[in-house]
């Protein structure tokens, strides 16, 4: 089943653990790709953050895109997305 937005992060990155764990202790799902091992998913990581290739970057159905989001923000943004 696929997610409800991709999450584009690397192994290293805390930020990246700390929101998965949140998303995942709240039963949202999401698909991530490592941009370390995509080098097309930095090149759109890039695309959305001024060239600089920022994560955790979510991107959403409807092409919008989150930089570093909070818990509080995902879930506005998918609330709005099914309202």
């Amino acid at each position: 089943m696929s997610g409800q937005f991709t999450m584009y992060s690397t192994p290293w990155c805390g930020y990246c653990h700390r929101l998965k764990s949140q998303l995942d202790r709240e039963g949202i799902v999401f698909d991530i790709v490592d941009i370390e091992q995509h080098p097309e998913a930095a090149d759109l990581v890039m695309s959305v953050n001024g060239g600089n290739q920022t994560v955790p970057t979510l991107v959403y159905a409807d092409g919008t895109a989150q930089t570093n989001p909070s818990l509080a923000q995902v879930k506005a943004k998918l609330a709005e997305q099914v309202a």
